[in-house]
């Protein structure tokens, strides 16, 4: 796989922190198995196994930073290059490391039920869970497939599903862990379908459009970020906007304890409003989140 050269120019960093620690870990731990231990003897301790968890529970997290080949970790590491930095950028270090974790549990999990007692190895699970989440972000980004043929992402991830499900079917785990791909699969789109993950350009979409903003503060499109701090401005203008609406609806409102309480939620808001600005979306607490769905779903309807 290589990226189009026609795509558009390239606006976010080609490395970022935790793509490298990533792909850092997996070639130390594939130098030590080719050195120092033997790639069985480092089987034999981390590679997962179905069976009794409750004596080798870490197994279904150190699996994903052993390979079987040295074909296996490049393949793996290459795609990771190719789809993970953009996602991080997205999203934040911390969210990413957590997404690209929870894609391999999904991997364990399913091949613990469907994959038999054959020890699985490979970061496969995890790359393939990143792989949905950018086609859900991206679809219509252009890859070169074997490097000749162009295809969408949306088109290779829905192939790929495809064909791990047949030869997961029809032939079990004859050497490849399907059924862990697609637990990749699985789990990261549950983890983009719970209603918690708001990234800030959804909510930078629910909370702009609100029809009563002035006229001088109507949202604009702008270009993705070459930099976190566009991100940081990004929320600034969120929270101006979303203040400006807040400040004109009071005086929509009957008097009395009605006023009172819309007038508590509106100050509440704009706490929650400057906290995203100060500290990002990931330090809210569950209640704030509500809060914030709820508001930016008012205004959208009106």
């Amino acid at each position: 796989m290589s990226w189009n050269p026609s795509d558009e120019q390239q606006d976010y960093p080609r490395m970022t922190r935790v793509v490298q620690a990533l792909l850092a870990i997996n070639i130390a731990v594939a130098f030590i198995a080719a050195t120092i231990v033997t790639p069985a003897d480092l089987e034999s301790i981390f590679a997962f196994r179905a069976g009794p968890l409750a004596e080798t529970w870490w197994t279904a997290f150190t699996y994903m930073f052993l390979h079987g080949s040295l074909w296996h970790l490049l393949m793996n590491m290459y795609t990771l290059w190719i789809f993970g930095p953009r996602l991080e950028h997205a999203w934040g270090s911390r969210s990413f490391a957590l997404f690209y974790v929870w894609c391999g549990l999904g991997g364990a999990v399913f091949h613990a039920l469907f994959g038999g007692l054959v020890p699985m190895v490979g970061a496969s699970a995890a790359i393939f869970g990143l792989m949905l989440a950018y086609a859900m972000h991206w679809p219509r980004d252009e890859i070169y497939f074997f490097g000749v043929i162009p295809m969408r992402v949306a088109t290779l991830v829905g192939l790929l599903a495809a064909v791990n499900l047949f030869f997961g079917v029809s032939s079990g785990s004859a050497g490849v862990a399907y059924f862990a791909h697609l637990g990749g699969f699985a789990f990261a789109f549950l983890y983009l379908k719970k209603p918690q993950h708001v990234s800030i350009e959804q909510l930078r979409q629910r909370v702009s459009p609100a029809p009563d903003v002035p006229d001088d503060m109507t949202p604009r499109s702008s270009p993705r970020s070459s930099s976190r701090s566009r991100h940081r401005d990004e929320v600034d203008e969120i929270v101006a906007q979303s203040k400006a609406a807040v400040a004109k609806r009071p005086a929509r409102l009957g008097p009395g304890k009605r006023q009172a309480a819309r007038d508590a939620k509106a100050e509440e808001l704009d706490r929650v409003l400057d906290k995203i600005s100060k500290h990002g979306l990931t330090s809210l607490t569950p209640a704030e989140r509500k809060l914030l769905e709820e508001m930016s779903k008012q205004l959208r309807d009106r």
